[in-house]
């Protein structure tokens, strides 16, 4: 009788093979309705989504939101009417290998060029002579970070700057950058008449798994970049708060809140129910709100 394993190996193989055949999920309702509402601007032959909405009457301020891993620009709903009543331009976008944007492959995607798209977007808005607020979360934080560095030249002036609960492993070497990798098991008996459908399923899951790949590599630019985007939140004079929710296991409470009130003693915080995560915006979109609003309302 063969192991155990290797009858759930074989079992695998054609359970995966249907699986990897079957189409997209057709979008909900709400999706359509985010992508509808939206457009689309190019930046070097990639197609990037972004919504720019036109919100208060008599307010020029602007706010530019950035999503996180491995989502998009429609983690923001929740929030996204209550901000119009504040800003009189909420824009928000994906990120190129994300959300409703093109995902090339190959292609080696980088911290520098989704800052370098932020920038083309407020361009392509006609808007880079104005001041900016940012409205960040995880994977946007170092986007933001980047442009906050650029900013110190500057090339477009940031207003306010807002963490929103973020995945800093560039900022806090205690964070576990591990935690959002997925592996994908083939079985090791791939031979006689599964030897083709085997191969099949290597090609695929790998060329999928170096897409995930090239996206990740953000995790290591952190590493590489640490001074460079931690000086940038130490060495600007642009207003900084975080919007923080305890029970985030990428930031664990309470050595991280005490790490970044150490190294950014002048930024001001806004601490959440102890039952908010990672996602604030989406799990507390009320208390998130009015955190960001009495920041903003602060000046």
């Amino acid at each position: 009788m063969k192991e155990w394993w290797v009858q759930v190996g074989l079992l695998s193989v054609p359970l995966l093979a249907v699986y990897l055949h079957i189409p997209p999920p057709k979008l909900s309702p709400a999706l359509l309705s985010w992508r509808s509402s939206g457009g689309y601007f190019t930046y070097r032959d990639q197609n990037i989504f972004y919504r720019d909405s036109t919100g208060a009457v008599g307010s020029s301020d602007i706010v530019v939101l950035l999503h996180g891993f491995p989502t998009s620009s429609y983690d923001w709903c929740k929030i996204w009417e209550g901000l119009t009543q504040r800003f009189h331009r909420v824009i928000a976008l994906d990120f190129v290998g994300f959300g409703f944007s093109d995902k090339p492959r190959p292609h080696r995607y980088s911290i520098f060029e989704q800052a370098s798209i932020v920038e083309g977007l407020v361009r392509h808005l006609g808007l880079h002579h104005q001041r900016i607020n940012l409205l960040s979360h995880d994977y946007g934080d170092t986007v933001a970070q980047e442009l906050l560095h650029r900013s110190l030249q500057p090339r477009v002036l940031w207003q306010q700057f807002v963490l929103g609960d973020g995945q800093q492993t560039d900022f806090c070497p205690a964070a576990a950058p591990g935690s959002c990798l997925w592996e994908m098991w083939i079985p090791p008996h791939c031979t006689g008449a599964n030897s083709r459908l085997c191969s099949i399923l290597r090609h695929r899951l790998l060329r999928n798994n170096r897409f995930l790949f090239s996206i990740l590599q953000y995790i290591n630019q952190r590493k590489q970049h640490r001074d460079r985007w931690v000086g940038a939140l130490m060495s600007t004079s642009v207003p900084l708060h975080l919007i923080y929710g305890p029970l985030d296991p990428v930031n664990p409470h309470p050595e991280f809140l005490q790490l970044y009130k150490k190294v950014l003693p002048t930024s001001t915080v806004s601490v959440l129910d102890d039952h908010i995560s990672h996602y604030p915006q989406l799990e507390d979109p009320t208390g998130f709100l009015n955190a960001y609003l009495n920041f903003i309302n602060s000046f």
